[in-house]
């Protein structure tokens, strides 16, 4: 076995070794940092410029335009970011490049002007690319050898990720509403600073881990049994002997991609800059709309053409994967409403003023929210600093010196909230709800899904996507008596809670279902490719879900905010009863996969 990984499983935390947990914190600063910055991206654009905390007073439809084209390329870059940490980089690298590009992008968005913005979000874009797909590559190189523990290193891992948007959004979203929305992208900024240096000081540890690629290629076994093992030092790939990409199939990607990349662009450019980069129409489209479907067309054509050049059996299963897919890119189209609309309805339409005892029983919640998780990531600091001060102190130090800087932060907000007779709930506190929820449900639906009870991936698929249509169903319940057209109102909190609440249950059924089952269902010389047609799905899912979401002011002003939820509760509900129905022919399609 590789000594490396032999040095790092001798230093143990909590049963694994320390190397984890620097990619732990190192993940949790960047989450902090990400989900910090997002979830004051649509508060900060669309707050009106005369007020007390003045933001650039965007329309809803401009600023939702804005972030769906930026979480969609968050999706793509990392496509990207890992071809270029495979060939060129190596993990370890890639993530130290990452790091150090999303914090200039925070440090640009400090200074709030027109360009800084978009600087900011192109460098975040980029930097995420390098840092995403790199830092899960890193965890599955570690455990090379040990894949029995590798499911329990990823728990923890994402533990890291749900911890830092967690402390993220409620942390940047104070200060960002409290103080003044520099302070909030300031906050964000220094911990992504905090992170890239401490895994810096810390690569040592890693060894050659994660380093530059070698030459020499490993034996890469059959994943089925019409497949044959690539011979070692053989360096044509084994998909392009059995369905090689054709000079069509070339175009296609470009085609295809070249429309995507053109609509995302072209969206916030026409509508905020009134810049067309495709002043066009056919058939009645305009030309973004018209690109887009022509687009999708190209791509569809492509990925029938290649199924039908597979074997049977892997031809079943990769329309079985695409189906998937489809239904992933509804979810996610639903899902992300919760840092786009969700979060104008928590600002706009709740009532977020609290008084009395209700003030104080918020307080002593929000405190112990709070507490008792940073108190609990802290111990497990204090383990890792005993395991590892001799080896990398001063990483250790930084990372010390970023925890004591987030409990002031923490002390400061308890101390000047109890320092209040009333409080209003910020609107960016509703975000944490979701990572809230995913720590405290996962480890029930992880038992569900070990025991008998265990539901096919339809089954799961269809679970989730009716949760998710009935989290939006208990907003539509609470919009009712919302009249035609209005900009604000005091809905209670109770049912966005509720709705986040539905919608993170949905989400266990379905995030980390779909990426599991994609890796049991193509062989594994597809891997890259697949998770490559996953994340667009995702990504595509991201734009509908700031082009619909932008679309709030005209339906409630035409029909109602209710209709407008109603749309996020119809849609889903429908997509999962479709999933349930064709659960048969799904399981037909998988060919046995579990």
């Amino acid at each position: 076995m590789n000594t490396d990984i032999e040095n790092l499983f001798k230093d143990k935390v909590i049963g694994h070794p320390a190397g984890l947990f620097v990619i732990f914190f190192t993940e949790m600063w960047e989450r902090f940092s990400f989900y910090g910055m997002k979830i004051l991206l649509v508060l900060f654009l669309t707050a009106p410029f005369l007020s007390n905390n003045p933001g650039w007073e965007w329309s809803r439809e401009n600023a939702l335009a804005l972030i769906g084209t930026y979480s969609s390329l968050l999706y793509l870059t990392p496509i990207i970011g890992g071809y270029v940490a495979d060939k060129i980089t190596g993990y370890k690298w890639a993530v130290i490049i990452g790091c150090f590009i999303m914090m200039l992008g925070h440090l640009s968005m400090v200074f709030e002007t027109t360009a800084s913005l978009y600087i900011g979000l192109a460098l975040l874009i980029i930097g995420t690319g390098f840092f995403k797909p790199n830092m899960t590559s890193m965890i599955s190189e570690m455990y090379k050898g040990k894949e029995a523990k590798k499911d329990g290193a990823y728990t923890i891992y994402y533990m890291g990720v749900n911890a830092g948007a967690f402390f993220g959004m409620m942390l940047c979203g104070y200060l960002a509403e409290n103080i003044g929305w520099s302070y909030g992208f300031g906050l964000a900024g220094i911990f992504m600073l905090g992170g890239l240096i401490q895994f810096w000081l810390a690569k040592d540890l890693f060894g050659k881990v994660g380093e530059r690629p070698s030459i020499i290629y490993e034996v890469e076994l059959a994943q089925n049994i019409n497949e044959e093992s690539p011979k070692k030092h053989d360096t044509s790939s084994t998909s392009e002997k059995l369905n090689p990409f054709t000079s069509v199939d070339k175009v296609l990607i470009v085609l295809s991609s070249l429309c995507g990349v053109l609509y995302l662009f072209n969206d916030p450019m026409s509508k905020i800059g009134n810049i067309n980069l495709l002043p066009f129409s056919i058939g009645g489209l305009d030309g973004s709309n018209a690109t887009v479907l022509i687009g999708l067309v190209l791509f569809l054509f492509l990925i029938i053409s290649r199924m039908l050049r597979y074997e049977a059996v892997l031809r079943d299963k990769i329309i079985a994967v695409s189906i998937f897919g489809i239904f992933t890119v509804f979810f996610f189209g639903a899902f992300e409403q919760s840092l786009g609309s969700m979060t104008l309805f928590a600002r706009d339409y709740t009532a977020r003023a609290l008084s009395g005892n209700s003030a104080l029983i918020f307080k002593i919640i929000d405190t112990t929210l709070t507490v008792v998780p940073l108190a609990i990531i802290t111990w497990v600091l204090y383990l890792l600093f005993k395991k590892t001060y001799s080896k990398i102190p001063y990483s250790n130090i930084v990372l010390g010196i970023t925890f004591v800087f987030l409990w002031c932060v923490v002390f400061y907000k308890i101390n000047n909230e109890f320092s209040k007779e009333t409080t209003e709930v910020g609107a960016s506190w509703f975000g944490i709800l979701n990572s809230f929820f995913i720590i405290t449900l996962a480890p029930l639906f992880s038992k569900w899904w070990e025991s008998k009870y265990n539901p096919s991936v339809a089954m799961k698929y269809g679970i989730g996507m009716v949760l998710l249509g009935l989290g939006f169903g208990i907003l539509v319940f609470g919009t009712l008596g919302i009249p035609q057209g209005a900009k604000t109102a005091s809905v209670s909190m109770i049912f966005l809670i509720l709705a986040y609440l539905f919608h993170t249950m949905g989400e266990l059924c379905i995030s980390p279902v779909g990426l599991s089952y994609l890796s049991k269902l193509v062989p594994g010389r597809m891997i890259g490719f697949m998770f490559g047609i996953w994340y667009l799905a995702i990504a595509i899912g991201n734009k509908a879900a700031g082009s619909m979401g932008g679309m709030i002011d005209k339906i409630t002003e035409e029909y109602s905010l209710s209709t407008f939820f109603l749309i996020f509760t119809l849609v889903p509900l429908s997509i999962g009863v479709i999933s349930m129905l064709l659960n048969p022919i799904l399981k037909k399609l998988m060919h046995g996969v579990r």
